[in-house]
């Protein structure tokens, strides 16, 4: 059986996700095991004292391309508090992603009506625009499961005009993937 070049970009990028996340944990794990032994309370109360500042560096961080990937987050959501207080955190990361992904689809779709835009973006974006002609909407959704930058493809999709309700529709599958990498921490957590 033929596997389609959709499907093949789709495996390969999902690929490399399940990979960043072992070596994400695995890291996470190292520094819990060697820095944060010998007092642990000390670095737990730096991170966990001011939420609010978590918070803010999360929404920065998906407004500009993602920079801090969502997993550390998780990471510190999972020592914060309870289970519950755990998947509300990761419900909260999930819809802000997705939030912050439609306002860079949002901000692409502004500029797609300039000129100067478009004449900045065959430069900036050479090597993501020929993925976006091969693919289309088949980018949405591997943004949206896999570390490929989702808001700089929210932006991308957005320049090229995208109907807004197609790409709220695929976009959708962002949750999916905080949701399979929020269990995944989850467990990996509890040994």
């Amino acid at each position: 059986m033929k596997i389609s070049p959709h499907m093949q970009f789709l495996i390969r990028n999902g690929l490399k996700g399940f990979l960043w996340l072992i070596i994400l944990l695995g890291g996470y794990f190292l520094f819990k095991e060697f820095v944060t032994i010998q007092n642990p309370d000390a670095w737990m109360e730096r991170f966990y004292a001011r939420p609010f500042i978590i918070y803010l560096i999360y929404f920065i961080s998906e407004f500009f391309f993602g920079i801090i990937p969502p997993e550390f987050f998780m990471i510190w959501a999972i020592n914060k508090d309870t289970t519950a207080h755990y998947f509300l955190n990761l419900a909260f990361f999930a819809t802000v992603s997705y939030a912050m992904g439609y306002l860079n689809f949002l901000i692409g779709r502004f500029f797609l009506k300039h000129k100067t835009f478009n004449h900045y973006k065959k430069k900036l974006l050479k090597e993501s625009w020929p993925l976006l002609k091969k693919y289309g909407l088949f980018l949405i959704i591997v943004a949206a499961l896999t570390p490929v930058p989702w808001s700089a493809v929210s932006l991308l999709v957005g320049s090229a005009g995208y109907p807004a309700k197609k790409y709220l529709k695929y976009a959708l599958f962002r949750f999916l993937r905080f949701a399979f990498y929020g269990y995944i921490i989850y467990q990996t957590h509890m040994f």
